[in-house]
């Protein structure tokens, strides 16, 4: 039977159990199953909220593409312009990006164009080149097919390792349909009156008339890498929970070997200030190496990487003083769903941007992690994603409140340390007191018993009546004191329940672990 087996290698493990209608087990019963039922349905409603909010980062994504801005400058004005318009005013929707045309007096060259997206005014920007519509024409009446260019007609200016995902999905794919339907616009433009002057044996003439432009890509940084895809999912949960997790097991070796209540508050901050730092700072560091281990052919250089490092370094010591503040000063009981809310929140600011997401989700600027990846996005292409006037200060600002608020929390936990140790000496004190008191009350009926066999007739062993009476007598009093110390034990039991309880909240300093190689305090 399997149960023997394990009985075997846990005898103790079924003694002194209580049965299932014992009066204590009965007591507690239906408080036990108050509080299961309690946390079973806040913490149902609360991860039915998370999946809300996180899926509501993704709903609707495609209805709001319109939401990207695509700067588009006709330097040919000529017919392939035409066709562009007429293409994206059969194009236009909702889940189509919007194109916004501009002058070329506005963007003499396409040098502009590239600072106003690097600049991230637009997502992306299009132009025809100049001269494109003339050139074509020559070409398809035979007279420069050997010069004609097919890439040099309609090019797109785009940064992919802003958000890269939905810039290919968005951005990039959504330009290559309009391309196509502006060739096939143009043909309906121009066909009527250019096919006459194909000459009839110009293979490379009929070619370019019925393929006349490639749409060109000109992409700021690349970012193909399959790893990409994770830069602002999986890789920022695993430097939140690795710094939560390293806190527990801090907080767990200051609790083992009692520092609060042994060294002075200004070397604990010190000390616990200069552990988070370089613990964020090397695991920030492995982090970056194993970006750069994994990158494939992405061009990025030793300064980006160095870049790379410290802006995760300063996301995650940021992330370490807020697990810090939770665990100082929200309820023990609510760590964890601080913890877990914290993070799906700083995952949704970063999942998709803002343009396609609901306006509700906007207020994740404020959080680190979408000010984080901004600032990373703007390394990784080289200082095409120029906010650090508002990503900076935002780290900043967690950074210098955290220092502040976890600095405090040093001397509340200091304070509640001492105040712990106090109460566990006043605890202790009831303890052996109870215990000498019991102890002198059984040496004083023994004192009692042997007093009333030396009161009875040595002849026959009998109590005479006068005996018997103060025996009754006796009797009563006994009664009566062993129910005076009944109350008393029950009276005393309840102080130092009390006290214990004072003890217990005042001891948690946040979820602890055990440090490995900590045994010996």
């Amino acid at each position: 039977m399997p149960w023997a087996i394990i009985n075997k290698f846990y005898p103790r493990a079924c003694e002194n159990r209580l049965d299932i209608s014992h009066p204590e087990v009965k007591a507690f019963r239906a408080k036990f199953f108050r509080a299961a039922l309690l946390n079973f349905v806040i913490y149902i409603l609360l991860f039915f909220c998370l999946f809300c909010y996180l899926y509501g980062t993704l709903f609707q994504q495609v209805p709001r593409t319109h939401n990207l801005h695509i700067l588009w400058v006709d330097y040919d004005g000529g017919i392939i312009g035409d066709a562009v318009r007429n293409a994206y005013n059969s194009l236009r929707s909702h889940e189509f990006p919007t194109l916004i045309e501009r002058s070329a007096s506005q963007y003499p060259t396409p040098n502009d164009l590239r600072e106003a997206v690097c600049n991230t005014h637009f997502w992306a920007a299009l132009y025809t080149s100049p001269g494109a519509s003339a050139a074509l024409g020559l070409a398809t009446a035979g007279s420069n097919t050997s010069q004609y260019n097919t890439s040099n007609v309609l090019t797109y200016i785009w940064n992919e390792a802003k958000y890269p995902t939905v810039m290919d999905s968005a951005i990039s794919t959504n330009l290559h349909t309009l391309s196509d339907a502006a060739r096939v616009s143009y043909i309906a433009l121009n066909g009527t009156s250019v096919f006459p002057t194909i000459p009839p044996n110009n293979s490379a003439a009929i070619s370019i008339f019925t393929n006349p432009w490639t749409l060109t890509s000109i992409n700021i940084k690349p970012t193909v890498q399959g790893t990409r895809t994770v830069y602002n999912t999986v890789a920022i949960v695993l430097i939140l929970i690795e710094d939560f997790f390293y806190l527990a097991t801090i907080n767990g070796l200051y609790a083992q070997f009692r520092v609060y209540s042994r060294i002075a508050p200004v070397r604990i901050i010190l000390v616990r200030d200069a552990i988070s730092i370089t613990f964020t700072m090397l695991g920030s560091l492995v982090n970056s190496a194993a970006i750069w281990a994994f990158k494939a052919n992405w061009h990025v250089s030793g300064g980006q990487f160095a870049l790379n490092w410290l802006i995760i370094w300063l996301l995650a010591h940021t992330n370490f003083l807020v697990f810090d503040v939770f665990t100082i000063w929200i309820p023990p009981q609510y760590v964890s769903m601080a913890l877990v809310s914290w993070i799906v929140m700083n995952i949704s600011s970063i999942i998709l941007p803002f343009s396609v997401s609901s306006p509700f989700y906007r207020w994740g600027y404020a959080l680190p992690a979408h000010a984080a990846y901004e600032l990373l996005t703007d390394n990784w292409s080289s200082g095409c994603n120029p906010h650090l006037s508002y990503a900076l200060p935002v780290l900043f600002a967690y950074e210098v409140i955290g220092l502040i608020l976890t600095a405090i929390g040093v001397y509340k936990r200091c304070h509640n340390a001492s105040i712990l140790e106090e109460t566990t000496k006043e605890a202790m004190r009831l303890r052996v007191e109870a215990a000498l008191e019991l102890e002198r009350e059984q040496d004083t009926f023994e004192a009692q018993e042997s007093s009333k066999k030396d009161s009875q007739h040595p002849g026959t062993g009998e109590p005479s009546r006068a005996t018997t009476n103060t025996g009754t007598f006796q009797g009563d009093n006994e009664a009566s004191r062993r129910q005076r110390r009944q109350s008393n034990v029950e009276a005393l039991d309840g102080e130092i329940r009390r006290i214990e309880t004072r003890a217990s909240m005042l001891s948690n300093i946040g979820p602890t672990f055990r440090l490995i190689g900590s045994e010996d305090s």
